[in-house]
């Protein structure tokens, strides 16, 4: 089983009966609006990050032991895997995993180094990449599961600026689309979630324009509609989609002369 099959009303009251989620990078954002949200259809909600008393202070809203904290560095794998474990033995098997863990640096070609590179590969992908090293084996032995992983229209082609976080959302692109056939087969359900600007702590340090900015309601209301379908790419707002979409297919010549124009001053 997988997601919301057999959840009706919510009233989970044992070990085998419960609906367990985790969620990576739940400490603000999108994570953290999306476990509140979970919890209003039933769901016993991990929470992950690496700011504990951001974790406290979402335990502390969601009322009847609905939310319950880990505190981790997605990029440590010891302690991803302890954390996965911790969970089962005290909330039951995890039926949903959303690694939605990650962070945005920007690099242009004037200040190019490797750190930005190295600090974002090693939190977007290679923290979701941890995540789902315990969590597959796991639900392709028990045939069972729900994982959706949270990268970015940006992963769609190289947008100004976003060298290391369209790089490291592009590899998770590719990765799920790789991983999809043979989860299936397994009774592995797999989805994708591609966010364009979503008004959250990290698109607040943006000084760029953000076209079809998104607020966090809205955006966590697709998600959560998305997950309860059987699409495998859920992906807002729709227009930027569109558009970005539409960018693979156009010329690089046409391509490079609309983004030449997004870094002029």
């Amino acid at each position: 089983m997988s997601g919301w099959d057999d959840l009706t009303d919510g009233s989970m009251t044992n070990l085998t009966e419960r609906r367990v989620a985790w969620i990576t990078g739940a400490g603000k954002g999108i994570g953290r609006a999306l476990a509140k949200r979970l919890t209003l259809d039933g769901w016993t909600v991990a929470v992950s990050a690496r700011t504990e008393n951001d974790l406290a202070s979402l335990e502390a809203e969601c009322a009847n032991g609905t939310v319950h904290k880990f505190p981790l560095d997605v990029t440590d794998v010891d302690a991803t895997t302890k954390v996965i474990k911790d969970i089962e033995a005290k909330l039951g098997n995890i039926n949903l995993a959303i690694l939605n863990a990650g962070t945005h640096q920007e690099v242009t070609a004037s200040h190019f180094s490797r750190e930005p590179f190295q600090k974002l590969i090693d939190i977007n992908l290679m923290g979701t990449v941890n995540g789902l090293s315990e969590i597959i084996p796991r639900f392709m032995e028990r045939r069972a599961g729900h994982i959706a992983v949270v990268a970015s229209v940006a992963g769609y082609r190289g947008l100004p600026t976003s060298a290391a976080y369209g790089a490291s959302k592009a590899a998770l692109i590719n990765m799920c689309e790789s991983l999809k056939p043979e989860l299936d087969a397994n009774d592995v359900k797999l989805q994708l979630i591609n966010p364009g600007f979503v008004k959250t702590p990290l698109t607040d340090k943006n000084e760029f324009s953000m076209p079809f900015l998104m607020s966090l309601d809205d955006a966590v209301e697709r998600i959560v509609a998305g997950l309860k379908s059987n699409t495998f790419e859920i992906r807002f707002p729709r227009r930027l989609a569109w558009i970005l979409t539409a960018f693979k297919l156009i010329p690089d010549a046409l391509y490079f002369a609309i983004t030449r124009r997004m870094t002029r001053p």
